[in-house]
């Protein structure tokens, strides 16, 4: 390892473990606050463990994290395990669970307060692999069938394709809506998706509630640590069983994508700042909105449909409220646009079809789907 690649590894490091005190104190605020002043920041290391993830050490008072994990994994993985060590160091400072089982009732407790996994490290697997694992065994034959019908909305035919990704929506809709009336046992997943910023753009808030109105998850702009500017910000962490929340995860980064080269596109002798990139994409998604409220307006006329209802989730709702008990709301101001653009964007994402399919990665720590 050359001098240069030891300060880069230095020098990032120190970043994630930055990263780690921040995201450890807005984690306190869980707390209830006559107790929060009895648990202290404790030090924070990475380790080259060989068998664990996380351990926290109540003689040193030290939360360590394995280097492989931070550098393998995404950030919302990393939290999920920080929140572990977290309960641990709870269970030890401010229940004094000293002599009790390493995860006994205390430690429950404590899970349960900092929304952590509480499984032992022996079976413990991060959380984008639990997701992976999740869904391949959650519902195979209709999750492979909405990956069939995803991959034909790859089709050269305009009509074809349209038709793929409308059926792949109904075949969504009707299990979504199955399940529910059956009021079937399903587990939950919650996971970060896009990037975590100190500030996003109005778009980012326009794709959220697309995603949480037609894909059937629910999502929430939590607090996060940005490593780049070294300061806590905020992503959107959507949640719902694990094929809900891959499918709407791939539709988030399709979307995205698709909105940064239709603007390069649509941009390349315009010269438009980045506040018109903002119009043209709310127009986009407001285009692609409209399109699908039609398309269940002509399902719902020619007869019964379950193409996108809107299904009340009892048990995800019950999730949301076990797993963020005091819930705030973000309100926009009435915000000036270029009407022009605006309407340039909407005529283009009323011909956008999600495409190429719902692939399952085979190294689900890099990324859920490609």
């Amino acid at each position: 390892m050359t001098g240069d690649d030891q300060r880069f590894e230095g020098y990032w490091e120190a970043c994630i473990l930055h990263g780690l005190a921040c995201q450890w104190e807005f984690e306190c605020y869980e707390i209830p606050r006559a107790l929060r002043n009895r648990m202290q920041k404790p030090l924070f290391v990475l380790k080259d463990f060989a068998n664990r993830l996380g351990c926290w050490t109540p003689e040193k008072r030290e939360i360590a994290l394995s280097r492989r994990l931070v550098a393998e994994y995404s950030w919302c993985d990393i939290c999920e395990v920080l929140r572990h060590e977290m309960a641990h160091q709870y269970a030890c400072e401010v229940l004094g669970a000293l002599h009790e089982p390493a995860h006994g009732a205390s430690f429950q407790s404590a899970c349960r307060i900092f929304r952590a996994n509480p499984r032992a490290a022996a079976s413990y697997v991060p959380l984008s692999r639990q997701l992976h694992r999740a869904s391949q065994q959650d519902s195979d034959k209709i999750r492979m069938r909405i990956e069939k019908l995803l991959a034909l909305a790859g089709s050269s035919n305009p009509h074809e394709a349209e038709s793929a990704m409308v059926k792949a929506h109904e075949l969504m809709a009707k299990y979504e809506t199955d399940q529910i009336a059956r009021r079937t046992q399903r587990e939950y997943f919650s996971v970060f998706v896009g990037k975590s910023a100190l500030r996003h753009f109005r778009e980012d808030y326009v794709l959220a509630h697309l995603l949480t109105d037609f894909y059937f998850v629910k999502g929430l702009w939590v607090s996060s640590y940005v490593i780049t500017k070294s300061k806590m910000g905020t992503v959107l962490e959507i949640s719902g069983t694990a094929q809900n929340v891959q499918i709407a995860s791939y539709v988030f980064d399709f979307i995205t994508q698709y909105v940064d080269t239709e603007w390069k596109r649509y941009n390349v002798d315009r010269k438009l700042n980045r506040y018109r990139k903002t119009d043209f994409a709310v127009g986009i998604l407001s285009g692609f909105r409209s399109r699908l409220e039609m398309d269940l307006s002509k399902r719902q006329s020619s007869g019964p449909s379950h193409f996108l209802v809107a299904v009340e989730d009892i048990s995800l709702k019950q999730y949301i409220a076990v797993r963020y008990p005091h819930l705030g709301s973000i309100r926009q101001g009435n915000i000036s646009c270029n009407s022009k653009i605006l309407a340039d964007g909407s005529a283009i994402g009323k011909k956008l079809v999600i495409r190429k399919g719902v692939t399952l990665s085979p190294d689900p720590s890099v990324k859920f789907l490609e």
